[in-house]
């Protein structure tokens, strides 16, 4: 069977509309290498808001990977503008999918949505093809004449070491081999997952998946070796939503890898590090730890549902720093509550902790579909969800950069949010310059 699996561009909801490029559609890739190693053929096909029709008429099955909100109306222009033969098994998936699955599998006129992991889900789908029915294969929804059908969960897998490494060679290396993006190295890396889900209950998050599933450090080496007889890499970022949970885990990690002489970079939070994991990770060629510092206003970080402190962000920074690593912070301006005060409290921290900083990225506060906050938007005072009233419709908005628009609160509210973040944002730029 052919296959073809669509995606969006990546930068289109990381670095929206600048063209830079972050990490390759691992979801697709991983599915592609599960179909391929069933013996199917697939193709990998890149949707940019420039080229929304490809000719997928060769194609006996198409998949379409929703990776995010605020490509959901570009990857619907695909849908429609796209040459698909009507006999063909149209699928749906990704993360928005997974949070509005029904509206996915209208939308999109499937045949059929996965929901959550879809590894074992689509090659069920694929060897029910030719009846169309879909009875009986866990994790999905799909269209019995008028009615949806939604089937049972899929249980996750028990073991992710038993995928096969993403289908890398479907894409051009200049999708996946970067030499600007290791903490502000000029290092040829890639980016790899070597763990899925997130436990933490962050309100501003959308975290598909509360089970946290590692990759064993034997299938880590296996995929580092990998890519450098293959591309040549000097290094690696993980893209993890939160690497440093289990510290087990993640030790066992950096055993196995630690004589491959790579330098890496990670995500965490600051309460999930202690000083001998940042000595092992040190040790094992990590160079820079990403913290999702959020807010220095312990007050935004309850309401957020962080649940961290002040005091953990110093202990996390500093106790990295003194490891050799360089620490950086992700800091989240704007979400419903944030004031002139709780801005200056967020400074107030980063001044304290600037020696210690090697790189911050300021985020403006975005209800992303999918979250606690934007599926309880009249509790935080939200407009312009697809979930309310006098919906536009612009899925395009929900994108993380530079986004400010009037999401919460009054007039009043929203110039002081206005003028905070200008406050912060010139702080931020004047000591580290501007970042993302």
């Amino acid at each position: 069977m052919n296959v073809g699996l669509l995606y969006p561009e990546v930068y289109d909801m990381a670095r929206f509309r600048e063209g830079r490029k972050e990490f390759p559609p691992f979801g697709v890739l991983y599915l592609a290498a599960v179909v391929q190693e069933a013996g199917h053929s697939v193709r990998v096909v890149k949707v940019t808001p420039e080229d929304t029709g490809p000719d997928l008429s060769d194609c006996d099955a198409v998949g379409f990977s929703l990776a995010s909100s605020a490509t959901y109306g570009m990857m619907l222009a695909a849908r429609d503008a796209a040459h698909i033969r009507a006999d063909t098994l149209v699928m749906v998936g990704g993360v928005h999918c997974n949070f509005y699955p029904e509206m996915s599998l209208t939308d999109f006129r499937a045949d059929v949505a996965a929901i959550g992991e879809s590894e074992e889900s689509i090659l069920e789908v694929l060897s029910r093809a030719p009846d169309r029915r879909f009875d009986g294969v866990a994790g999905v929804l799909w269209r019995d004449g008028d009615e949806v059908r939604r089937e049972p969960v899929r249980p996750l897998l028990r073991d992710i070491d038993q995928l096969p490494l993403p289908a890398r060679s479907l894409l051009p290396a200049d999708d996946l081999i970067l030499t600007d993006r290791l903490a502000g190295t000029d290092l040829r890396m890639a980016h790899v997952m070597f763990s899925r889900g997130c436990p933490f209950p962050c309100s501003f998050c959308a975290a598909g998946q509360t089970r946290i599933q590692y990759r064993s450090g034997a299938s880590a080496r296996r995929e580092l070796t990998h890519l450098i007889e293959a591309y040549g890499i000097q290094g690696f970022a993980i893209v993890d939503d939160n690497f440093v949970v289990n510290k087990r885990k993640v030790g066992g990690i950096c055993d196995s890898i630690a004589d491959l002489g790579l330098r890496w970079s990670a995500l965490s939070r600051v309460d999930t590090v202690d000083g001998p994991l940042l000595a092992k990770m040190a040790a094992a060629g990590c160079i820079e730890i990403k913290y999702g510092m959020e807010s220095g206003s312990e007050t935004l970080l309850e309401a957020m549902r962080k649940n961290t402190t002040r005091e953990q962000i110093r202990r996390a920074v500093h106790a990295t720093v003194e490891a050799g690593i360089a620490a950086k912070v992700f800091v989240i301006h704007g979400y419903p509550g944030e004031t002139l005060a709780s801005t200056e409290e967020t400074i107030s921290l980063l001044t304290e902790l600037e020696p210690a900083l090697s790189r911050v990225s300021l985020f403006r506060f975005v209800p992303l579909p999918g979250t606690q906050v934007y599926d309880q938007a009249a509790a935080h005072n939200i407009r312009g969800t697809h979930l309310q009233p006098g919906w536009d419709g612009e899925w395009v908005k929900f994108h993380i950069h530079h986004n400010d628009r009037h999401w919460w609160g009054t007039n009043a509210q929203w110039e002081e949010t206005q003028r905070s973040y200008e406050l912060l944002r010139d702080f931020v730029e004047q000591r580290w310059g501007r970042q993302a």
